[in-house]
């Protein structure tokens, strides 16, 4: 039987089939003829490969960023033939953490994952220092203040301008403030440091 590696180190054998997107998903009768793997094991997508799967999963609340961009993917790991996720929500009560779980789901599945467990982690809760550089330069350049410890913006991220003012504590989602420039003039939403 001919096996072959694609990208992302997903091994697929004859019967492969395709996925959304044009991608092939891993034969669930994988591993028949394979040096190394006994008859009948079901290949299986590396943990870095989910990682790079979980990065096109953008944040529901704000779809600049992607939910590794965030940090709250805390891990993947396999147990038996069973992928498992382990999330940690923004805070205990964010009101996205349904739809990220299938934001997750969806994605994983339509890259083949058959057996998969999604884990709500609540402890250690989750902070803003596990955002991405690339996440925080992402919510800048969408017009978002990203996190500083300070606990206010450091400059506008619409004009570069360090001349702001606090509107409200709230902005459009829990976790973020409503902030204004006094040069630009422009409103912005501030990611609050946590």
């Amino acid at each position: 039987m001919a096996a072959t590696r694609l990208s992302g180190g997903v091994v697929v054998t004859d019967g492969q089939r395709p996925t959304e997107g044009g991608g092939e998903a891993p034969s669930r009768r994988g591993g028949r003829g394979l040096p190394g793997v006994p008859p009948g094991e079901t290949l299986r997508p590396s943990t870095d490969t989910i990682w790079t799967w979980l990065d096109a999963v953008p944040d529901p609340e704000i779809p600049v960023i992607s939910l590794t961009d965030l940090g709250i993917i805390r891990d993947v790991a396999y147990e038996g033939d069973t992928l498992i996720v382990t999330v940690t929500p923004t805070y205990s009560g964010c009101p996205a953490t349904s739809i990220i779980n299938l934001d997750i789901e969806t994605a994983l599945r339509g890259h083949g994952i058959e057996q998969l467990e999604l884990r709500r982690q609540l402890s250690p809760a989750w902070t803003t220092d596990w955002m991405t550089q690339s996440g925080r330069d992402k919510l800048e350049a969408y017009g978002i203040a990203p996190p500083q410890p300070a606990g206010g913006p450091e400059k506008c991220p619409h004009c570069g301008s360090q001349a702001v003012e606090k509107m409200s504590q709230f902005g459009s989602t829990p976790c973020k403030a409503q902030w204004r420039c006094t040069a630009c003039l422009e409103p912005f939403d501030y990611f609050k440091c946590i």
